[in-house]
């Protein structure tokens, strides 16, 4: 109880603290949430992917596994969610919006700053590879799986055009031009880094990620409303918070993932929804209340499962 009490204290109140202080904020201010949101999606997150990428010490094979264990877990969590779904037979929209729940998880805003207390070294080194792949999968793959259930307006002479549009967002991202400006400068050896005067605030952005990125999920949470608890919302925090960390604990073992790095991928799957879900389901017609109830308790429970994760791999 001991061990509990005190990894709670220093990994995980550290976050909650921060949390509650941009709830806090919110409640006082009334903060505008979507210019949050930009901040970290257009500046913070991208500086960070931009310097842990060039910078990782992580050999090419390595990179790979990550990439292809974080789609192994996305994966897992589709086909959970798809047989909930089937086995209560819920409408299209319902399906989707479960799986968007439980399949994206939060490795950004939650998953970045657990391992840079849990795992100071290796842990934001590891997390950026899988909030690379998250993000990408977000936008690909969750946009997709999103509009399956729409009935986006369509111009009749040109569906196509359409289904192309479905892939803006994506291209929009500006982390994936940091993702591929990342690896080409690493490929070459990263000469950048010697360039003080832009090498220097690209390293106070990423550094500046942790705080900036708790504070808004504290917000974020701040301006949620969720209905209580049901067997539909409990049946989505179950498959996101308990079944995610067993899909990763066996899909270290299936690539070969052991010791700390294991630890740092266990964790990490047990984060809580993405809260880019809820936009998702907000554009595409789906039933964005439900994900965002999911985004809040996860968030709010995704504390005591760390805590208990950490003490059993630590």
């Amino acid at each position: 109880m001991e061990s509990l009490l005190i990894i709670f204290r220093d990994i995980c109140l550290p976050i909650l603290l921060l949390i509650f202080a941009g709830w806090g904020i919110d409640r006082k201010f009334r903060l505008d949430l979507t210019t949050l949101v930009k901040l970290n999606l257009y500046v913070f997150v991208p500086a960070f992917i931009f310097v842990k990428v060039s910078t990782s010490p992580l050999a090419g094979d390595d990179a790979a596994r990550l990439v292809l264990f974080t789609l192994g877990v996305i994966a897992t969590m589709f086909v959970a969610s798809s047989l909930v779904s089937f086995i209560r037979r819920d409408s299209k929209s319902e399906r989707m919006s479960l799986s968007l729940a439980t399949m994206f998880y939060n490795s950004g805003n939650w998953g970045i700053p657990l391992m840079a207390f849990a795992f100071p070294k290796l842990g934001p080194v590891v997390q950026v590879f899988v909030l690379m792949t998250m993000n990408i999968s977000t936008f690909s793959l969750g946009i997709l799986l999103a509009s399956s259930s729409a009935q986006p307006l369509q111009e009749p002479r040109a569906p196509h055009l359409s289904r192309w549009r479905r892939l803006l967002p994506l291209l929009r991202q500006p982390s994936i031009y940091a993702i591929v400006s990342a690896l080409a400068l690493r490929s070459v050896g990263n000469p950048l880094h010697s360039v003080a005067w832009i090498w220097t605030p690209l390293e106070y952005l990423a550094g500046a990620l942790v705080a900036f990125a708790l504070l808004t999920l504290g917000v974020q949470l701040s301006q949620t409303r969720p209905p209580t608890i049901g067997w539909r919302l409990g049946s989505a925090l179950g498959i996101r918070l308990l079944l995610g960390p067993l899909a990763a604990l066996a899909l270290t073992r299936v690539f070969g993932f052991q010791g700390e790095m294991a630890a740092i991928l266990i964790v990490g799957a047990a984060s809580p929804t993405a809260v880019n879900t809820a936009l998702l389901a907000h554009e595409f017609k789906g039933d964005s209340g439900f994900v965002s109830a999911v985004v809040f308790y996860s968030t709010l429970f995704a504390g005591l499962v760390a805590t208990g994760l950490l003490a059993v791999l630590r």
